[in-house]
């Protein structure tokens, strides 16, 4: 296995090899494999539907892009950070570099210099693979003051429409192009790629996925949704996050041999138009799309949606009062989904009762998962519940790259993966999710690190303390909420100036504060932390809302004033959207 990397115990792999679980199938051979079977039928179709690739024509793409990539010295191990929107070139770059046994590292579009130079000194990438104009970001600009900055970084590929005249060492995807070669036997034990963790530190984590792990994961979770030739698959949310990239999603998709329609916003006027175009059956969302779906769907949208049978749900809590929504005002059957990037997936299924669907986040896809439920000692809880969700299975990690330290506190002895949700299971075995450890912010299905943004917001000169908590939203599930204590002599500044900050030292904008409160100190605990639990409780005092999601108790508000009250939902996207103000 790759260097920096955590293999399961030798017994445990040969278990998980004896019970068919892995295969020793590297995924680039399982696309040779597909495209023999399904030969000419559709897998592939861009937003526009101008693109519409085959089966054996997206093999032979494949194969001519491993080409290209291997004649500019991209070989076996080298990481290669992908960076592409929803489009057939996302799918086809994957599995060029799983051929080659070169290692995509996923980073998502919305990222910007903050992420990206993280991803890039933590793995080592060697290439940079771009969008190309459009969009509302100049990815190739970006691109090259990050290379100008990370000596590792050799080579850019611009996908897309690529400018005119492109800097040295930039290359336009298109003309990455060779006739096929003899290509290095890739060891299916070993990584294929890298997702990234939720960022509950201060940057992400990379989480390595070997090719026998999710070639299972894609495989059993595509039964468990009944996926077959005639499966059309709606990819709304970006590819490179885990729900739609294969569980099972595109991959998922990919293996049954149906259809992956790319979609390039959430927008329900977008997808209802895809929907009704492509024949779309089933899709991945989170809770906010529901939210805009639902909206759109009480309106006369004209769009006919009757292809559409079943709507994943995942990635943030969905609570019963909008689940129960989705079957009567949409039209399809609801599966309820909760999983992470290091492996644990939980489904609901056609067979349990309406009311399992509606509050409950599902049974364990594979029978080889074990869970334990665990208190604040380490011990198991009795069912029924809460505790720490502890984990470990035949396509959970071991550990994540070049992390030993982090490995340490986030792994038991015995290999379980200790995920900081909290959760119960019910007598029946089902999972509930009751909140989570870690200090994120979950807006809208975007993991948002509170120690990150605190750090930036801590950088203006008038700021000495900052504090980021949740705050509940019925359409976000969550918003970003910054507590502030302005320095000595200083007057607080404003949000806008605040998010203009953060805009310039890189963050992303799904990062940017909602709502920012200024206090004259913080509450503190008995440690003399400062206590979140009581700023949670006082934004959701404020906010008249509840502070459950955050484990807060709602409560009197802390002394300070409320500065600029933060942007709505509307016009704003998924990853790294606007939020409907001037900033």
């Amino acid at each position: 296995m790759l260097d920096g990397c955590v293999p399961w115990p030798e017994d445990v792999a040969a278990k998980y090899r004896a019970a068919g679980y892995w295969r020793g199938e590297p995924l680039g051979v399982l696309l040779g494999r597909w495209a023999e079977q399904y030969g000419e039928r559709e897998a592939l179709v861009s937003a526009d539907g101008r693109s519409r690739v085959t089966y054996r024509a997206l093999h032979r793409w494949c194969d001519r892009l491993a080409a290209g990539f291997a004649a500019r010295g991209i070989g076996a191990g080298e990481r290669v950070l992908v960076q592409l929107p929803n489009t057939p070139e996302f799918v086809a770059v994957c599995f060029a570099l799983f051929r080659l046994g070169a290692l995509p590292v996923f980073a998502l579009p919305a990222h910007r210099a903050s992420e990206i130079g993280h991803l890039l000194d933590l793995s080592g990438a060697v290439a940079h693979i771009v969008p190309g104009q459009g969009g509302g970001y100049d990815h190739v600009a970006a691109a090259a003051e990050a290379r100008a900055q990370h000596p590792c970084l050799a080579q850019v590929f611009v996908a897309g429409q690529a400018p005119a005249v492109l800097p040295e060492g930039f290359t336009a995807l298109a003309d990455v192009d060779g006739e096929p070669v003899p290509l290095p036997e890739v060891d299916a034990s070993d990584v294929a790629f890298f997702l990234l963790s939720g960022g509950t530190t201060a940057l992400p984590k990379l989480i390595p996925r070997t090719h026998d792990d999710y070639a299972y994961q894609c495989r059993i979770t595509a039964g468990i949704c009944r996926l077959d030739a005639d499966s059309v698959y709606l990819a709304v949310l970006p590819a490179e996050f885990n729900f739609p990239f294969g569980c099972p999603g595109i991959l998922g998709t990919l293996h049954a041999g149906g259809r992956v329609v790319f979609a390039l916003s959430p927008q329900p006027e977008e997808c209802f138009a895809l929907i009704e175009r492509e024949h779309v059956t089933f899709t991945s969302v989170i809770p906010t799309i529901v939210h805009l779906w639902l909206a759109a769907a009480a309106e006369d949208h004209g769009r006919d949606l009757s292809s559409l049978d079943l709507l994943q749900v995942g990635s943030a809590k969905l609570h019963e009062e909008l689940a129960a929504r989705i079957g009567p005002e949409l039209g399809v059957r609801l599966q309820q989904v909760f999983g992470m990037a290091e492996g644990l997936l939980t489904f609901t299924r056609d067979d349990d009762p309406a009311d399992v669907v509606l509050t409950s986040q599902g049974r364990p896809v594979s029978e080889a998962d074990e869970i334990r439920v665990a208190g604040p000692d380490g011990r198991p809880v009795p069912r029924g519940e809460t505790g720490e969700l502890l984990t470990r299975g035949p396509y959970t990690l071991r550990g994540y790259y070049r992390a030993p330290e982090h490995n340490a506190r986030a792994f038991t002895e015995d290999g379980f993966y200790r995920s900081g949700d909290l959760v119960r299971l019910t007598p029946d075995g089902h999972l509930v999710v009751e909140g989570r450890i870690k200090d994120v912010v979950i807006r809208g299905g975007d993991k948002v690190s509170a120690t990150e943004v605190e750090g930036h917001l801590s950088a203006h000169p008038d700021v000495q303390q900052a504090a980021v908590v949740a705050m509940p939203d019925a359409v976000w599930g969550e918003k970003v909420c910054a507590y502030i204590v302005p320095a000595p002599g200083r007057t607080a500044p404003p949000m806008a100036a605040l998010r203009r900050l953060l805009r310039a030292r890189g963050l992303a904008d799904y990062k940017l504060p909602d709502r920012v409160e200024v206090l004259d100190a913080f509450p503190l605990t008995g440690l003399n932390k400062v206590d979140k639990k009581a700023l949670a409780a006082d934004i959701a005092a404020r906010t008249g809302t509840t502070g459950a999601t955050t484990g807060a108790t709602t409560g009197g508000s802390l002394s300070g004033g409320s500065l600029s009250g933060g942007g709505g939902a509307a016009g704003g996207g998924v990853s790294g959207g606007g939020r409907g103000e001037a900033a």
